[in-house]
């Protein structure tokens, strides 16, 4: 009876420990961690075509070792182990040419922080010009575009960006082999995502990255002519700065915004934000005069037909919003209970962030009114949905409210108030 044959894997530790080589030998030899070459020995990974071949040649085996090799594994090439197996990391980076690179990562080579680390590594270029339908693919991606926006409505950051800077990146790659009538096409929209991106790393507390993607949005804008998407990045330079407190730069840059942009939806927007920046300083006289401004704008907007294509669409009345909001830090506050009550119920179902964001300020508002029972359920809401949408520009006006709400402890919706938004704050589910 003869004995049976021996696994690649066993065969190759023989044949290593037979040349005095240690797996950091090999790990050298033929390009491969000592996490993945341990695996394979110990028969939990089949290796490649091309790395038995690498091991069979630089352990002299003379075609013996390579012929151990499984016969199915002849015909494939080495993969990642699925995701269920090792949770195996990954990259994906897109050039601004178009070309794209893949690689997976061993686990436990990263984690023993050896410098190669790399399971699988693939390079794509695209084809050229002739490949390229600029008609067919730009109204997938202008649809791309809207369900994104619309997926970050009602979930986190950390789910979306993934996927808004890959298609920033696929676009102007696309842009690169596109004709330079369709280039510009692209890059107007590739602006769009990369200012979108810029947004949701901002709700992810994010600010560096916020200002770093909104930069590249503005040079995209510039390399197309697109004025207005141009001025709309001065905007959301503007939202930073309003959420650092910082009420100088909010409306220096609000209004050199309105300067810039030439569209009505923009000029809209700067005087809103204006006006946001005005009463953070407290001066009413000038917030007064911004909003008033803003408010002609939107009817001139109504009157021309012309549908809103930058800022927030999921607050059906922004400016509405936006005076609620003036008027609370002006210290009008049953005025923007009652303007942030009317739109309440106008928020659509599915977007949560728009309805936390709009949640908070009338939680903020309701218990700057001594409206406590009120301000304390709406709190639970906003906590409940903020959880959701992991927004840090929610959690700030909800640090805001467990300060405003702590001063009155003995009430009893704040007693239980209390603890979930302090658990909303740090992320944590309660029951």
């Amino acid at each position: 009876m003869s004995a049976q044959a021996p696994t690649f894997g066993e065969e190759l530790r023989r044949r290593r420990n037979e040349s005095g080589k240690s797996l950091t030998d090999m790990e050298r030899l033929v390009h491969a961690t000592r996490s993945h070459l341990s695996k394979i020995e110990r028969g939990h990974r089949n290796p490649s075509v091309e790395l038995a071949r690498a091991c069979d040649a630089k352990l002299r085996a003379d075609g013996r070792l390579l012929a151990l090799l499984p016969a199915a594994a002849r015909t494939r090439e080495e993969r990642p182990a699925s995701p269920g197996d090792d949770d195996v990391p990954w990259s994906l980076s897109v050039s601004a040419t178009g070309e794209s690179t893949f690689t997976a990562y061993d686990p436990e080579a990263l984690a023993g922080g050896h410098a190669s680390a790399v399971l699988a590594h693939w390079a794509l270029a695209p084809g050229g010009r002739d490949a390229v339908s600029v008609e067919a693919s730009l109204p997938v991606f202008h649809a791309v575009f809207d369900e994104y926006r619309r997926l970050g409505q009602c979930s986190g950051p950390a789910l979306v960006i993934p996927l808004s800077s890959t298609a920033t990146g696929a676009l102007r790659g696309l842009a690169h082999s596109a004709s330079p009538a369709g280039s510009a096409a692209v890059l107007r929209l590739a602006a769009r995502f990369a200012e979108y991106t810029g947004w949701m790393w901002q709700e992810a507390g994010d600010d560096r990255a916020a200002r770093w993607w909104t930069e590249q949005a503005a040079h995209l804008a510039a390399s197309c002519g697109d004025h207005e998407m141009a001025a709309y990045t001065l905007l959301r330079r503007a939202e930073l700065a309003l959420y650092q407190g910082d009420a100088q730069t909010t409306v220096a840059l609000a209004e050199a915004a309105g300067r810039q942009a030439r569209g009505l939806r923009t000029r809209e927007l700067a005087a809103q934000r204006e006006a946001q920046g005005y009463a953070l300083m407290g001066s009413e006289t000038q917030c007064r005069r911004a909003l008033d401004r803003g408010a002609e704008l939107v009817e001139a907007r109504t009157r021309a037909d012309d549908a809103p294509a930058l800022g927030s669409t999921h607050l059906p009345d922004l400016a509405a919003f936006v005076a609620a909001w003036c008027l609370r830090e002006l210290g009008e506050s049953e005025a923007a209970v009652a303007l942030l009550d009317a739109g309440q119920d106008t928020i659509a179902p599915h977007a949560l962030r728009a309805r936390a964001r709009h949640g908070a300020r009338l939680a903020l508002a309701l218990a700057d009114a001594d409206e406590v029972d009120r301000a304390c359920a709406v709190a639970r809401s906003v906590a409940e949905d903020v959880r959701t949408t992991d927004s840090a520009t929610v959690r700030a006006d909800l640090r805001q409210l467990r300060s405003s709400l702590a001063t009155r402890r003995k009430h009893p919706a704040v007693r239980d108030i209390l603890p979930v938004i302090t658990a909303s704050l740090r992320g944590a589910r309660t029951t």
